[in-house]
């Protein structure tokens, strides 16, 4: 039976006089915006190899002797993400409990780089970054922290050397890239990334921007603007928008070889959980790590399901894993007011125990 819809006339005419007069605030809001700053955290570049820079963040409780804490972060977007705005800033709560921090910055790769493998990543630029950073504090081990696909390296890293770590933290980390919630990996499953890295050379980031914002269409392709509506006279609420905007879509291009060798090995092959990973020649198998491991992997990630992070704690070699789960997803673990409340003292507390 129809239903007819009853419509208050002088409601309706009252909620749209206030949306207009949100949409024109709105207005001067947005024109009165500066141009939003991601990094929020002083650094010092303290090394550089091509693309590459190593910052050392500039804090100001750091405990004289701390192991330090080197960040690697996945080639896809750039690392700021942890160091968004003071308020959302794992970087900023970690100096704030006394860590020495240091991450590194890929860079934006060009033709010249179309031929980096991961080797050269993880076994050449990640490599020497960690020497870096042991030499400048005299040490022979330290801290590594590895996010989404900075985690896979950093996992590789240590299952070949090891030696040079004294504890691995990996956050929102695949693991097992073939389990059945992973709709990333499903869709590569059966890409012909050969004929797309030879005729495309290195991936633009664009097209992998594209790829992730259609994993959920609605919610990040329309929802969130529509949302917008409702902050847009908020200039506070409007920057921290612009700014997780800036950070999406500063997506750096994907060095061609590199690309090739992760899809076929670790999304197609599947071989981190099955020990078919090589790197320059040098097998490894995740059974021999034998550090202290730190496992955080976010509840509600579609990018990183759990399961897909949690595939961790069967097939290390050593005894000493925990595992950290975050109520948020794949951006909340770094952002929201949940995350900066239980991540960085969780990181803290686990290194104070080891360190």
């Amino acid at each position: 039976m129809f239903n007819p819809v009853h419509i208050d006339p002088l409601r309706a005419l009252a909620e749209m006089d206030a949306f207009r007069r949100k949409l024109a605030a709105g207005m001067d809001c947005l024109r009165n915006q500066e141009e939003p700053h991601i990094g929020a955290t002083p650094t010092e570049v303290v090394y550089r190899e091509d693309k590459l820079k190593l910052h050392h963040f500039l804090g100001t409780k750091a405990v004289p002797g701390r192991t330090p804490i080197l960040i690697c972060y996945a080639l896809v977007n750039t690392p700021w993400m942890t160091d968004l705005q003071p308020d959302r800033s794992l970087v900023a709560r970690l100096l704030e409990q006394g860590e020495d921090v240091y991450l590194i910055e890929w860079g934006y790769p060009d033709l010249a780089d179309r031929w980096l493998t991961l080797g050269d990543y993880i076994l050449g630029y990640l490599d020497r970054c960690v020497d870096q950073v042991r030499t400048r504090h005299d040490l022979q081990h330290i801290n590594l922290l590895g996010i989404c696909q900075g985690g896979v390296f950093a996992l590789c890293y240590a299952a070949l050397r090891q030696h040079k770590l004294k504890n691995l933290i990996t956050m929102v980390t695949p693991v097992d890239f073939h389990t059945p919630d992973n709709m990333l990996s499903n869709w590569t499953r059966d890409l012909d990334v050969d004929l797309l890295v030879d005729t495309l050379g290195n991936i633009p980031g664009d097209l992998m921007n594209w790829c992730y914002l259609t994993l959920k269409p609605l919610r990040l392709n329309q929802q969130k603007y529509v949302g917008l509506v409702d902050i847009l006279d908020d200039a506070t609420e409007v920057s921290n928008f612009l700014r997780m905007e800036k950070w999406i879509f500063d997506s750096p291009d994907q060095a061609g070889e590199a690309f090739r060798q992760f899809i076929h090995d670790f999304y197609q092959d599947n071989g981190l959980i099955h020990g078919k990973i090589e790197l320059d020649g040098e097998k490894l198998n995740l059974a021999d790590i034998q550090l202290p491991v730190l496992n955080i992997f976010a509840e509600q990630d579609h990018l990183v399901p759990p399961t897909a992070s949690r595939a961790l704690a069967g097939v290390l070699g050593g005894k000493d894993y925990t595992e950290l789960g975050f109520r948020g997803g794949h951006i909340g673990i770094y952002v929201s007011g949940r995350a900066q409340r239980e991540v960085p003292p969780t990181v803290h507390q686990w290194l104070s125990k080891r360190c």
